[in-house]
């Protein structure tokens, strides 16, 4: 997944070409993460045959205040409705076991299929953003766990 076209032009290259680099690349990326934060990406399956599809999950990056969402999946998985049923998902485990009241993605401006799926999860617009080492100015969109209107206690 890492070496699809979509993936290098949109999150960037990863320099992962043997089952060795992928398997460090696990281990020191989303592994280690979870053992760290107790989130991180997690691998999504279909529920009928077990088959991966892709990756959904909860990444604190260096630059950005907030944890923030991220997905992706296999070409022939896009499409179908699977990341906007395993971002809800997360979505709801966020705000209802980790009790996180502020979510938010980044995506590349040109990645419009992202960009509609996190508007359609309730994500909008806050600015944009560019992570430390990278040259590329990315979309910040910010969720939040309460509906708006709600005003927080205290």
């Amino acid at each position: 997944m890492v070496n699809d076209p979509d993936w290098i032009a949109h999150i960037g290259k990863r320099d992962v070409s043997t089952r060795e680099q992928a398997e460090a690349y696990l281990r020191q990326g989303p592994r280690a993460m979870c053992e760290r934060l107790g989130h991180g990406l997690f691998l999504v399956e279909r529920r009928d045959t077990s088959e991966a599809v892709g990756m959904c999950g909860l990444v604190r990056r260096e630059g950005l205040d907030s944890v923030d969402l991220g997905f992706a999946f296999l070409p022939a998985w896009r499409g179908q409705g699977l990341a906007r049923e395993a971002a809800q998902g997360v979505l709801r485990w966020a705000r209802d076991d980790l009790k996180l009241e502020r979510l938010l993605a980044i995506v590349t401006p040109e990645n419009d299929r992202s960009l509609g799926l996190l508007k359609r999860l309730g994500f909008v617009l806050e600015g944009t953003v560019t992570l430390p080492g990278g040259h590329e100015t990315l979309l910040s969109l910010v969720w939040s766990a309460r509906p708006v209107g709600d005003v927080a206690p205290g």
